[in-house]
């Protein structure tokens, strides 16, 4: 693959203090401006660059970086403002996988991360073309460029010449190497946010003098909850609105201000954000909608020439409650109440309603942004900015796309380990699946992808909003139950019943209570009272009486978490007993949830307070009860894992494997689907284990291979191959059980009669042995990435649909996961769904994981595996071998998912 094919297009990505800059290839005009970053560097810094502080290095480096693009060189500038700031290049001579590597950063912005941002694109573009090491001199003395090498999170050696110090880098993709580079950018995420979320100063561009309009709108909300910095309007045609001063247009602005909030027509914002880019203008959200296509690249491009960062466009606005700043820049009806939870939504209409649950729940929201269109700041950087404003403790999301979903996945793996994240699963459905071309892209649906995406980052997926607030109310009010274990007490049968039933039918369990518990309770409670799971303390229970059940409840060491079902009777109000208040009494004195169930609640969840300032969620259905200790079940169990790793694999080619896709689309350059032989030299490269086979194109070429391939029972297997064939059986392409050569040369006989048009050629395969039958395969999502599939194979695979998914690549948890996760897991496990269980043996479950992180790798490493499916995979006790395999390549560019780059 040539470096040209290799070019990355111009991007743009953030500096350590937040500056944006672009990132592109040295073109040959930019020659003066190369030479120019070097002629204006202080003697110093040219005899650290070049050994020497001669002048007439500066033209000959311009030469060099700007010269006619040849194999084996690359080189990148940044710039800034159209002012080239810095130069990466490394040149490996055309061949080998070692290149020298050399950094130029212009004099007076050296530690603003300019150099390093530089390097990793570098590196990024060097391993795609299959260069694995950087070396590089520097002078002992140059401290900065030798700090840079060291911190960049690559295994870097060194090894000193004299005054001067040879420098080994190691460019492989470790999580060590990754975790750098997403420290790096989440600092500069959160600096470049500080304008938008927590503005010195703000305008309104296009408030109008009459009420209706939005932009009138967010700056009263501005103005009337209190905005602490200082507030302007633009309008040329007023003095003052809502009593804010006003003037004719941004750069007649007393003070430039960090956030510009643009309601002005589709029509006028190119223009009108050039205006705050020109004037200095930092950070700009526009709530106009209705951009077409060319305005939507004008706004973006300009907030990338000029730095700022965009909210929006279509969108509701920001806020941010810190009491020091009372920033409300949204238009919707009321002020979000201060509190803790942060809160990011692409629709306006979910906006509000979580603003108003969150406000009505008394948890309140710490910032909030109205994403919209999503042209630049993302759910990622909401993530990064609440993980780091030490005032959030919640996050909840409303995401309809995402720019970079491993970038994303990252992300929230990190930040969920800290706090909660929780999120609407928005557009589960689609009016129609795509048409699948194989067993694979027929199961990958968006809600799987998305599904796995979730898991794997431990994000809390809900369905609406009402069940986001649920679950919100519950984890920001009580600490995680350990487990999924549930006790419910009730004082009126039926309910406890409606509970047992949502409990059970949520995931958790509702193990009974032991002896000792059973005597403690109907110690305490009134005759009558039944003792189990639930514990239906009857309509006669007292305030006390309910108190001390709950209490013995919570003590035991049996159950996870108690939920407490209640009805209002007659006979507590004529006693004046409050049952509310004897659970209320309860939290703070243990480290488990309780949660109340109050079916004549009014609202589908509130907050009762409780001892200790600590309050109780009370739901209105006891599903919805349920539904919140599921998930918060689930995030414990997740929090109590350690983050995976993805293993290590060995005899894997993957230079090979680049050949082996390189060469099939020199000769098919729109793609298609390898034969059975380029593609079992594919499986080879990543050690995939496949069923004995033989490709024969002759009736006596059949014979032949069949007699070498039979087993001791003397039978094969024969299948029809040509190009674009997927499904053999239905297509009735597969003949099995075939004895002697009489009927092997019938069944080659008969596809050559009924494919005569289309045959290429036939398989030939001993017929294999007994076991359960599986599916593995990957498809790669446009957006997501490689998504790795498994679950029940065969005949039947999309009929069952008995499938689970994870995005590669695959840790080892998520393997494991991945296995576990369908119904047909215990045939795996062996007949009792356990290793001992009795009858069947389980099938070699080692052998299993590795299949699926060798398909994972493949996925992972290369980027034109548009999909994959193995069915059947034949798995027994003694292995795992893939019986068919099918691979479909399309010609894909490489690119890097953690590259650090702006949206």
């Amino acid at each position: 693959m040539t470096d040209d094919a290799l070019s990355r297009p111009t991007v743009h990505a953030l500096l350590a203090d937040g500056t944006t800059v672009c990132i592109r290839p040295v073109q040959r005009g930019d020659h003066d401006q190369v030479q120019g970053l070097y002629e204006e560097m202080s003697p110093e810094n040219l005899r650290l660059r070049f050994f020497a502080a001669s002048r007439r290095s500066a033209a000959t480096a311009a030469d060099r970086a700007c010269a006619q693009p040849h194999p084996g060189h690359r080189a990148l500038l940044a710039e800034t403002a159209r002012r080239v700031i810095g130069l990466a290049e490394y040149d490996s001579g055309g061949t080998g996988d070692t290149a020298e590597i050399s950094i130029a950063v212009a004099d007076g912005l050296h530690h603003r991360g300019v150099g390093t941002l530089l390097v990793e694109h570098l590196v990024s573009a060097a391993r795609a073309a299959g260069i694995t090491t950087f070396s590089a001199d520097a002078l002992s003395e140059n401290h900065e460029v030798l700090k840079l090498f060291a911190d960049l999170g690559l295994r870097t050696a060194r090894r000193f010449e004299g005054p001067e110090v040879r420098c080994t880098i190691a460019l492989d993709q470790s999580d060590t190497y990754l975790t750098a580079v997403e420290e790096r950018g989440r600092a500069a995420d959160v600096v470049s946010l500080e304008p938008l979320l927590r503005p010195r100063t703000v305008a309104v561009v296009g408030a109008g003098r009459k009420p209706g309009s939005v932009g009138r709108a967010i700056l009263h909300q501005l103005h009337a909850g209190g905005y602490t910095g200082r507030l302007f309007a633009v309008n040329p045609a007023a003095s003052s609105i809502l009593g804010v001063p006003c003037h004719p247009s941004v750069g007649a602005l007393p003070k430039t201000p960090d956030l510009a909030v643009l309601a002005v027509p589709a029509a006028a914002i190119p223009g009108t954000a050039e205006e705050c880019g020109k004037a200095g203008v930092r950070a700009v959200l526009v709530v106009t909608a209705g951009l077409d296509a060319d305005q939507a690249r004008a706004l973006l491009a300009t907030c990338r020439e000029y730095g700022m960062r965009l909210v929006g466009p279509n969108c509701l606005g920001i806020s941010n409650t810190d009491p020091e700043l009372r920033l409300d820049a949204t238009f919707a009806a009321g002020h979000p109440r201060p509190g803790t939870a942060g809160v990011a939504v692409q629709s306006g209409g979910v906006g509000i309603a979580l603003l108003d649950g969150l406000s009505r729940l008394g948890i309140g929201v710490s910032s909030f942004a109205s994403l919209g269109d999503k042209y630049d700041v993302s759910g990622n950087d909401m993530l990064q900015w609440w993980e780091s404003d030490g005032r959030t403790d919640l996050a909840l999301l409303h995401l309809e796309s995402f720019g970079s979903p491993r970038a994303f996945s990252r992300t929230a793996r990190r930040v969920t380990r800290r706090l909660p994240v929780l999120t609407i699963d928005a557009g589960r459905t689609e009016a129609g699946r795509r048409a699948a071309a194989s067993h694979t892209a027929a199961a990958a649906t968006r809600t799987m992808t998305r599904g796995a995406l979730f898991t794997q980052a431990g994000i809390t997926a809900t369905r609406s909003v009402g069940e986001l607030l649920e679950a919100a109310a519950l984890m920001h009010s009580q600490p995680l139950p350990a487990g999924p274990r549930v006790a419910i007490v009730t004082n009126a049968g039926g309910a406890g019943v409606l509970a047992a039933d949502a409990c059970a039918e949520a995931g958790l369990q509702l193990p009974a209570p032991g002896p000792e518990l059973i005597d403690d309770l109907l110690d305490v409670l009134p005759a009558g009272a039944a003792v189990g799971n639930p514990v239906d303390a009857t309509a006669a229970v007292t305030e006390e009486q309910l108190g001390d059940c709950v209490d013995r409840m919570m003590r035991s060491g049996g159950f996870d978490a108690v939920l407490v079902a209640l009805v209002p009777t007659a006979v507590a109000a004529a006693t004046g007993d409050d049952l509310v208040r004897a659970i209320t009494g309860a939290p703070g004195r243990h480290p488990k949830p309780i949660v109340a169930v109050r079916l004549e609640q009014g609202l589908p969840v509130e907050l009762l307070p409780a001892v200790e300032d600590s309050t109780i969620p009370s739901y209105a259905e006891p599903h919805a009860a349920a539904r919140a200790l599921a998930h918060a079940a689930r995030r414990t169990a997740w929090l109590a894992r350690p983050a995976g790793t993805v293993p290590d694999l060995d005899g894997v080619e993957t230079q090979r494997a680049h050949a082996v896709v390189d060469a099939y689309l020199d000769r098919h350059p729109d793609g298609g689907w390898l034969d059975p032989r380029e593609c079992a030299e594919l499986l080879g490269c990543y050690g995939i284990p496949q069923l004995a086979w033989a490709w024969a194109d002759t009736e006596d070429d059949a014979v032949l291979a069949a007699d070498r391939l039979r087993g001791a029972d003397g039978r094969v297997v024969m299948k029809g191959h040509w190009p674009g064939l997927v499904h053999k059986t239905a297509e009735h392409a597969v003949h099995l059980d075939l004895r002697g050569d009489h009927q092997v040369r019938a069944a080659f006989r008969d596809l050559e009669t009924r494919f005569a048009a289309l045959l290429e050629g036939v398989v030939i395969q001993p017929l294999a042995d007994r076991g359960t039958e599986l599916f593995a395969g990957v498809v790669q999502d446009q957006v997501f990435g490689p998504l790795v599939l498994f679950g029940l194979g065969g005949t039947a695979t999309e009929i069952l649909a008995d499938h689970a998914a994870r995005l590669a690549p695959l840790t080892d948890h998520d393997v494991h996961d991945l296995i576990t996760a369908p119904r047909c897991a215990p045939l795996l496990l062996g007949a009792g769904g356990t290793p001992s269980g009795g009858g069947a043996r389980p099938v070699d479950l080692q052998s299993l994981e590795q299949l699926l992180l060798r398909l994972s790798r493949m996925a992972s490493d290369l980027p034109q595996l548009a999909e994959a499916d193995f069915n059947p995979v034949l798995a027994t006790p003694g292995g795992v071998t893939v019986l068919d395999a099918r691979v479909r390549l399309l010609p894909r560019r490489p690119q890097d998912p953690y590259l650090r780059r702006l949206r």
